[in-house]
């Protein structure tokens, strides 16, 4: 099976082995308690995602702030958060011990929700305009991201994913747009001193050459001044700097990179191709190819945007069934070299076994991410998130917040 499926082959990523080459994204699920702690109903999602068996789980975005959060019910790595972390983390080393599990940690940023945080930005951003942070600030947000990731490493996880995606407070330092004069930005030095320095500080104060430091990355934001763009005023793709980011990444210790690109407030289609346009998730491979280029050849490339593949039957013009799969590109890719793991993300709420049926040779069996994007609807609304398709409890939840939903819209109509 291992010889014409290298997705099931495994793949080394730092001194650890994953005992395959497919991963779970990290899906924000709106399910923590209000302050921050897995609910039983998360619980139970990742004990189920530990039983499928992938070879690396991303635990959904931890916030290292209460302050400064983009959902209500957000996972936070705080002090407070520890002891349920921690049974987090054993509950799923019990469903299955195999997976490696990496926590991302983040801040929000200019993307915190103003209805229940505080919106605040290295430099206003068009429509995402919020109080200006200090030096003094930054200083100690990468407190806390320090602290957060020596949290995971006492709670047993493998390593962390420190975001430098879609928009979040990380990607808002690296933007040519954030030509601020001050110590995080301007030139390229300072744009890159709050990602550098916090692989520093981890490889100096957790010390351990087995936990893992990696970062999902947008190469390109696909705005005017954002990530992977020419200049702090145009859209045009110049692909230098990211390259040149995770190089500096590898160099402080960084073991792998998930490849992104896009940004979830401002451009979707590129973070996620949508059913009717799907070409944007081709994107992606140039990305993954740029990546493995510019790294060693021992530091993972993790890919994204696979869903739109499905078995074959999918929306994409001018390729054969056969050759338009998640199966035929994610084993052409690993064994051609354009990257060293498959992530899931839709797909993982679709089917969270995902990887234990492939490995039982039961394909047949696997259930496949519509691209409804109902998930995505659940999560704009702050509602817990969960595949609607393929879970009753989700298609029930669905249906009641569309009826109250329209209450409220027609409330709205006679006011």
């Amino acid at each position: 099976m291992t010889e014409t499926m290298p997705l099931l082959t495994p793949v080394k990523i730092g001194t650890k082995t994953a005992p395959n080459r497919i991963a779970i994204n990290a899906m924000e699920c709106c399910d923590a308690d209000t302050s921050g702690n897995p609910t039983d109903t998360a619980f139970r999602r990742y004990e189920r995602l530990a039983r499928g068996n992938a070879g690396v789980i991303v635990v959904e975005a931890l916030s290292v702030v209460d302050e400064n959060r983009g959902r209500l019910h957000q996972l936070t790595a705080l002090p407070q958060n520890q002891k349920d972390l921690a049974r987090l983390v054993t509950a799923m080393r019990e469903a299955n011990p195999k997976p490696l599990i990496i926590w991302q940690l983040t801040h929000s940023g200019e993307l915190s929700d103003p209805e229940f945080s505080e919106r605040v930005c290295v430099k206003p951003f068009p429509g995402y305009e919020g109080r200006l942070l200090s030096e003094e600030e930054v200083d100690e947000i990468l407190e806390r991201f320090v602290f957060a990731a020596k949290m995971a490493h006492d709670c047993g996880a493998d390593g962390v994913d420190f975001k430098l995606c879609h928009g979040y407070l990380g990607t808002q330092f690296l933007r040519p747009f954030n030509d601020r004069k001050w110590k995080y930005g301007g030139s390229w030095a300072n744009r890159t001193r709050f990602a550098y320095e916090f692989y520093e500080r981890v490889a100096k104060e957790v010390n351990d050459p087995g936990f893992l430091v990696g970062s999902k990355v947008s190469m390109w934001e696909g705005v005017p001044g954002g990530v992977g763009t020419a200049g702090p005023d145009t859209p045009i793709m110049d692909l230098a700097e990211p390259l040149d980011l995770v190089k500096g990444l590898e160099a402080r210790g960084g073991k792998f990179i998930i490849e992104s690109a896009g940004n979830p407030s401002l451009t979707l289609a590129i973070v996620q191709s949508y059913k009717n346009v799907p070409e944007t998730a081709y994107l992606h491979f140039y990305f993954q190819k740029m990546l493995k280029s510019a790294l060693k050849p021992s530091t993972a490339v993790i890919a994204s945007n696979t869903a739109g593949y499905r078995d074959g039957t999918n929306t994409f013009r001018g390729v054969k069934p056969e050759e338009s799969s998640f199966l035929y590109w994610g084993n052409k890719h690993i064994r051609e070299g354009v990257c060293d793991m498959m992530a899931i993300g839709r797909q993982s709420l679709a089917d969270p076994l995902f990887a234990s049926k492939l490995e039982a040779g039961r394909a047949d069996e696997l259930n496949w991410c519509t691209l409804c994007d109902n998930c995505i609807e659940f999560l704009i609304r702050q509602k817990p998130v969960g595949c609607a398709t393929y879970e009753r409890g989700y298609t029930t939840a669905l249906k009641e917040l569309r009826a109250e939903q329209g209450k409220l819209t027609a409330s709205e109509k006679h006011t």
